[in-house]
C-alpha cells in the first residue's frame, strides 16, 4: 500500500491583510509549529518520496519547511491542490505517476475543507465534511494498488499538530 499524508499548511497570515489570498504567508508561530511537527515526523522515521503542494504561498512555504528539515528532496506545485482543487485530478496523477506501488510514501500539503473532504472521499466514497485537519495536521492514509483508491482506502494517523510536537 502507498502511505499519503495530508497535511495542512501552516498558520498565516490573516485574510485581511492581503489583498491575494493567494499570497498570504505563514506567520512566525505558524513556522514555528509546523517546524515542529517536521522534525516529530523526522523523529518517527519518516520519508516522502515528494511532496505535491497548492501553489498558494503559505502551503508552499509549509512544503520548503518539511523540505528543509530532510523529510524529502523533491517538492513540487500541483494546482488540483489549490482550494477547490478536485480529487480525481491527483488520483489520475498518483494512478500513473510511477509513485503508485507498494512501500510508496507521499504527502500533500493543501487547504481545509479541501484536505478533510479528499480523506473522506478517500476513505468512504464521499464526502459528508466531518474531518477537519488543524493547520499544521495531518491525516495519514493506506492506498490500495490494485483498485481506486476511491472509498478503498484506510485511515492510520489523524493528528492536530498539538500532539506532534
Amino acid at each position: 500500500m502507498t502511505q499519503l499524508y495530508l497535511i495542512r499548511h501552516g498558520i498565516a497570515a490573516e485574510r485581511g491583510e492581503y489583498t491575494n489570498d493567494a499570497e498570504r504567508p505563514l506567520i512566525e508561530k505558524g513556522r514555528e509549529k509546523t517546524t515542529k511537527v517536521a522534525q516529530r515526523l523526522k523523529e518517527m522515521g519518516i520519508q516522502f518520496e515528494i511532496i505535491l503542494t497548492s501553489p498558494l504561498v503559505r502551503a508552499y512555504q509549509t512544503a520548503e519547511i518539511l523540505q528543509k528539515v530532510g523529510l524529502t528532496e523533491k517538492v513540487e506545485r500541483f494546482n488540483p491542490l489549490s482550494p477547490d482543487g478536485d480529487l480525481l485530478d491527483w488520483v489520475k496523477w498518483w494512478s500513473n505517476s510511477g509513485y503508485n506501488k507498494e512501500n510508496s510514501c507521499l504527502a500533500l500539503v493543501g487547504h481545509q475543507p479541501d484536505l478533510g473532504n479528499w480523506a473522506e472521499m478517500l476513505l468512504w466514497g464521499r464526502s459528508e465534511e466531518k474531518l477537519i485537519v488543524k493547520k499544521a495536521g495531518i491525516i495519514g492514509l493506506s492506498l490500495p494498488q490494485q483498485e481506486t483508491p476511491v472509498g478503498n482506502s484506510e485511515l492510520f494517523l489523524l493528528s492536530s499538530p498539538k500532539w506532534l510536537s
